[in-house]
């Protein structure tokens, strides 16, 4: 009985993120409206079902945080060489997905640092994931919601966003594992974006 429940909500969870990001995704004249609306509907969702875990004091949290991002940023950036250097094609894929999706305005930046990242963060990992560690172990965990997390990004017509997401999952899933803290995952997300977005966009 537990356990249907538990299932229950997290299926619940995921295929509401699904239709809202499908959404989401197919209008990019309103994605930032849509993108800012579906996280605030996932973040109410995922902390009446769930407490948030805030297992390490501030400053363990923001080191952590501010180094693990920039690992993560590295890989992407190796990542990116690495592709270029293969002249596998996806520098086409990666230009559209900044036109389309990247933040323009003020209040796109706003949204990202204040409600997206810790949406995310929140939905996948405090929630999504913390449920699937009560009945799968720590690894399936991982991969199981990572996968969940990269699933969404179908909706985006671009396969080089779906894998990104997977790898940034697992290594975002891994973290949270390891240090058990929300507050941490999200200084690292919100690291990562500041360079992926603003500072060295790929």
């Amino acid at each position: 009985m537990i356990l249907s429940k538990l299932n229950s909500r997290i299926l619940i969870g995921f295929f509401m993120a699904h239709i809202l990001l499908y959404f989401t995704y197919s209008d990019q004249k309103v994605f930032w409206y849509m993108f800012t609306a579906t996280m605030l509907i996932l973040i109410s969702y995922s902390i009446i079902k769930e407490e948030v875990d805030d297992a390490v004091p501030l400053p363990t949290y923001l080191t952590f945080g501010l180094v693990s991002g920039l690992v993560l940023f590295g890989l992407f950036w190796l990542g990116d060489f690495l592709l270029e250097l293969l002249q596998i094609p996806v520098q086409k894929d990666i230009s559209r997905l900044y036109k389309r999706f990247s933040p323009t305005l003020f209040w796109h930046y706003l949204s990202l640092m204040l409600i997206a990242v810790p949406g995310e963060e929140i939905f996948w990992r405090g929630f999504i994931q913390k449920r699937l560690l009560r009945n799968k172990g720590y690894w399936w965990s991982v991969i199981i919601s990572s996968l969940m997390y990269a699933s969404v990004s179908l909706y985006s017509g671009a396969w080089i966003l779906v894998l990104a997401a997977f790898i940034s999952g697992l290594f975002w899933g891994t973290l949270y594992v390891w240090k058990r803290s929300i507050p941490l995952v999200i200084v690292s997300h919100l690291v990562f974006d500041l360079f992926i977005f603003i500072l060295f966009p790929l």
